[in-house]
């Protein structure tokens, strides 16, 4: 999986290509191992994968590990987003002649132009040409690139409305690989929650956090409609924070509004911070107006804020009508 873009799944190496580095790490549920093996055949040989998984599940993951296990290892692993990638970039890569062979990733693909949509299927005809010419151990066979398309979306109904080139379908769909969301492989959350702790602990310079019983299963109970991205990003705000208690008060309050929308919204650094600064700032005036026994103007000149913010700012969090 990406870790620039985030995300993340396991692994047994990192591969460096394409605008980052790719992690991948050993998973412990029957779900993602069974994945593991299929991705070990689909090492062995050049035919094209579509990989189709929720966002942030690790379909960038998939095709890296793919790669670094295939004899292209050593060739380079690009990158290509579909709504950034021109016919004009896919001709100039004409890999059949003097390019460099490896394998190309393209991510949603279903957002590729018409254009650029034939100028795939030429593409992937070149090398499906290379591969019945003959010798597995041609060099120009080796710079022909491996194609692996990545979607969060289901193609037929594409194909069907004319959006989606039929012949393009079945050209990269000959083996498609399906990545399970991360609330059906929880047994994998635990490695992934621990890994991405580390990896920001070394970030922020900060030790690693132990995390409480209760948070720990907070983080096998919620859905994650984010996936492994959204995933990354709790652990991060709560290493970011230093502070497990204040982290999680606001992040239970983000993750649930997320959760329920259930449109696999991302969580941002920010938006985690601003969410556990407000909890934070609310335990604090409530702690304050009990030591004071509810004197809201003596509440006030304690928290150094004028009364009339304070009114304000007990307003915003539902307790206007306490005190006197």
């Amino acid at each position: 999986m990406d870790l620039d873009n985030t995300e993340i799944l396991k692994t047994a190496g990192t591969l460096k290509n394409g605008g980052g580095a790719r992690l991948w790490l050993e998973s412990v549920s029957a779900g993602m191992r069974t994945v593991e093996a299929v991705i070990r055949e689909l090492s062995q040989n050049d035919v094209p994968v579509l990989v189709v998984a929720e966002h942030g599940s690790g379909k960038a993951a998939a095709a890296a590990r793919i790669h670094a296990l295939s004899r292209r290892a050593a060739d380079p692993f690009r990158v290509y987003q579909g709504s950034e990638t021109s016919a004009e970039i896919l001709a100039a890569g004409d890999y059949h002649s003097n390019g460099p062979g490896g394998t190309v990733y393209l991510q949603d693909v279903e957002n590729l132009t018409a254009e650029a949509q034939k100028e795939l299927v030429r593409q992937i005809g070149l090398n499906g040409n290379n591969r019945s010419n003959g010798n597995d151990n041609d060099n120009d066979q080796r710079r022909a690139p491996r194609f692996i398309c990545g979607t969060s979306s289901e193609l037929e109904p594409e194909v069907k409305a004319g959006k989606f080139r039929e012949d393009l379908y079945y050209g990269i769909s000959g083996v498609c690989l399906r990545l399970p969301p991360l609330r059906q492989r929880k047994e994998d959350i635990p490695v992934l929650r621990d890994w991405f702790l580390s990896a920001a602990a070394r970030d922020f310079c900060r030790a690693v956090p132990m995390l409480s019983a209760e948070t720990q299963s907070f983080f096998l109970e919620y859905g994650w409609p984010g996936n492994i991205r959204e995933l990354k990003d709790a652990a991060r705000a709560i290493v970011a924070l230093g502070d497990e208690a204040l982290a999680m008060g606001g992040l239970r309050s983000l993750l649930r509004r997320v959760n329920r929308g259930g449109n696999g919204e991302k969580i941002s650094l920010k938006d985690a911070a601003r969410a556990a600064s407000r909890e934070a700032e609310r335990e604090i005036i409530l702690q304050v107006l009990t030591r004071t026994r509810w004197n809201r103007r003596r509440a006030a000149q304690e928290l150094q804020i004028s009364y009339k913010a304070l009114l304000y700012k007990l307003k915003q969090i539902g307790y206007e009508e306490y005190g006197a």
